[in-house]
């Protein structure tokens, strides 16, 4: 059976992208939701290993889908990679502070995608 990823994003290229990759990469089912407000109606039915957010979202922002995540217990140690267009100090540091287990700025490629991936998926993982 493969493993669970919600994918959170409100640009159907970026979804189209990142959802690729992680199909080719491994043993991965995709979830794709458009925004924050429909990935809260999404993880209750589903245990993810992963979660991917974009931070820029009407309704429910990443920022805030993080927060509640990291404060349900059913999620809680879900890794959760954040992708945003705005790589500017602030965003960076309410997404950690959040409780992201990692940052990427867009555009991002393939390669750093993966690195991100293998990262937060290692079991051996020391948060940053």
């Amino acid at each position: 059976m493969a493993d669970l990823v919600l994918l959170v994003e409100d640009s159907r290229a970026v979804r189209d992208f990142v959802g690729s990759i992680l199909e080719l990469a491994g043993d991965y089912e995709v979830v794709e939701v458009e925004n924050g407000f429909d990935a809260l109606r999404a993880l209750p039915r589903s245990e993810f290993v992963l979660v991917v957010t974009d931070v820029n979202m009407p309704d429910v922002n990443g920022i805030e889908l993080t927060r509640f995540i990291r404060q349900s217990p059913k999620h809680q140690g879900v890794p959760i990679i954040v992708i945003s267009t705005d790589a500017l100090h602030p965003d960076v540091q309410r997404a950690m502070q959040a409780g992201a287990s990692a940052f990427l700025a867009k555009p991002f490629s393939e390669e750093e995608f993966l690195a991100t991936l293998a990262k937060v998926r290692s079991p051996n993982r020391v948060e940053s």
